[in-house]
């Protein structure tokens, strides 16, 4: 046992190294050496083979507690240890090296396999963007849209042969659309499944290809669709139109169209879910003496009441006045507005004088704010 190095040492790994570096040291040295990447290197097919045998030790807690404990003589049969010993072989972690092989051979390890392409295949979704006004996603609309969609060619049916007639199965995959191949490598033996190159994963052979989509079995579609758009949807959200997508493949189901919802900003409402808020100005007088005022909705002009003595920045809510509830459109958010003061300008020198009277008139016992601002101070 004293030409085999340690098993550490072979990976690039301390023995403090968790399970996960362990696995990863390992992936990327059987990678590094193995032999499709190194093809007639006896030097790399020797360490592919002591990376593996490496980690099939150290990847195993039982066999990594007995390495940690005796060595490599914890493996070798003559030890008197009774370990399972590797004769020149060894048995590889097949999850994780089929991960790495997959790679060079471009289809499956061990009999897994690319997706079938002669079975059902659900048709693709489609998105589309669907831009609303402010009024529109709050109240509902019906829109006209347009897409491109791929649907089954008419002449044939979907399945590319000239008058829809049956194709042939592929004599090569036996209809499956898959072949598989077995590769030698260092001694082993390791089968692949691939595409089939006669039918291109097809599992069918098409003598005499449609003439109007060559062979292809869909074509492209501009469809015109006239939509519902409920009540309360917002920006960002969006509707599904099931089976309105592209058609699918050998019986498969169609896709969907996704619509997403675009809602353009208001010049008054901000919107939050179903409420919706707004600035309202009035004047110095308004605000003083309490007046009725005319609030903006979304269904046109409502007057309200605005008490004496209203401070800027003091808030007021119109219940029902907002957004309908998108799963119930029976029940509206609220219309919240907020009120800022206007200080006038360009006053003329009389209006500068009635201003200077009001002032002098009320002193300062009509602002409380300011008098118990000053009181905190002292």
């Amino acid at each position: 046992m004293a030409d085999k190095r340690d098993y550490y040492e072979v990976l690039g790994v301390d023995k403090s190294a968790s399970d996960a570096d362990i696995k990863k040291a390992y992936r990327v040295l059987a990678k590094k050496y193995h032999p499709d990447m190194n093809p007639g290197n006896a030097e790399a097919e020797a360490k592919f083979k002591e990376v593996n045998e490496a980690y099939e030790v150290l990847s195993d807690s039982d066999k990594k507690a007995k390495y940690d404990q005796f060595g490599h003589a914890a493996f070798d049969q003559s030890s008197g240890f009774g370990g399972g010993g590797y004769g020149g072989g060894f048995s590889a972690d097949f999850g994780d090296i089929s991960d790495i092989f997959g790679s060079f051979f471009g289809g499956a390890f061990g009999g897994g396999g690319q997706r079938r392409r002669n079975g059902p295949q659900r048709g693709d979704d489609i998105q589309i963007r669907v831009s609303l006004s402010f009024e529109e996603a709050a109240f509902g609309a019906k829109k006209t849209i347009t897409y491109t969609r791929l649907r089954k060619c008419p002449d044939c049916g979907g399945n590319g042969s000239e008058g829809g007639q049956a194709p042939e199965t592929c004599s090569a995959c036996r209809g499956t659309g898959q072949v598989r191949t077995v590769h030698n490598m260092g001694g082993m033996q390791f089968q692949s499944t691939g595409t089939c190159e006669k039918c291109r994963g097809t599992g069918k052979i098409i003598k005499t290809p449609c003439s109007r989509c060559r062979g292809v079995g869909m074509e492209r579609e501009n469809k015109n669709l006239t939509v519902d758009i409920p009540a309360g949807i917002d920006h960002g959200e969006k509707i599904a139109l099931r089976g309105q997508g592209c058609d699918g493949k050998n019986g498969g189901p169609t896709g969907d169209l996704i619509m997403q919802i675009s809602v353009q900003s208001h010049k008054l409402f901000k919107r939050d879910g179903s409420n919706i808020y707004c600035d309202i100005p009035v004047t110095i007088s308004e605000a003083v003496l309490g007046a009725e005022i005319e609030i903006p909705t979304l269904e046109g002009s409502q007057k309200f009441d605005l008490p004496e003595g209203t401070q800027t920045g003091s808030s007021f809510t119109l219940r029902g006045k907002g957004i309908p509830n998108l799963n119930n459109s029976s029940r509206r958010g609220d219309l919240t507005f907020t009120v800022n003061v206007e200080i006038p300008t360009g006053l003329s020198s009389k209006q500068k004088d009635a201003m200077r009277a009001f002032a002098e008139a009320c002193g300062e016992s009509n602002y409380k704010k300011k008098k118990n601002f000053f009181k905190k101070g002292k």
